[in-house]
């Protein structure tokens, strides 16, 4: 079956940016968990369908972003909704790396390579998410180094 946007069954293609980025349905979710706060007064509320979602700009340590689409359709107008607003570099429609979306709308960086058990803190510190909201994930303590660095040696005869 091949994708076809003039189908009756296809919804009606759209994007609008409405008025405050607070009425997004994923706003607590990204206010818990990004460092960098300020930018979630530069995000848009984006609403392509029924429900609105936050497009966050990159900026801090905040290096990339995305938004969900559920198919190109949708994808090209919400690239083009973003296109020219600070924060939303490099605007491009890819296939989702998430096994629950087919399509996303990313900005600013490409995403690492991820190999290995440190993926996931590496892919939210790409995400700008705070070392608290990494370490809420995955149960390892707020206060290890953000950096590949070596821990230090223990001593059992440490003072």
């Amino acid at each position: 079956m091949t994708h076809d946007p003039s189908s009756v069954r296809h919804p009606a293609v759209t994007a609008t940016a409405i008025a405050l980025p607070h009425d997004a349905y994923d706003f607590e979710y990204y206010e818990r968990r990004i460092s960098d706060t300020w930018l979630l007064e530069k995000s848009l509320a984006v609403r392509t369908m029924r429900m609105p979602f936050l497009a966050v700009p990159v900026g801090g340590t905040r290096r990339g972003g995305d938004y969900p689409v559920s198919c190109p359709c949708f994808g090209l107008k919400v690239r083009d909704l973003l296109l020219g607003r600070p924060g939303f570099p490099d605007l491009r429609v890819q296939w989702s790396p998430y096994p629950d979306t087919c399509f996303v709308v990313e900005w600013g960086e490409r995403l690492p390579k991820l190999w290995g058990d440190r993926d996931a803190t590496t892919l939210r510190r790409f995400y700008g998410y705070s070392e608290a909201a990494i370490a809420a994930f995955t149960g390892r303590p707020c206060h290890e180094t953000p950096s590949s660095a070596a821990p230090e040696p223990c001593s059992p005869t440490a003072p």
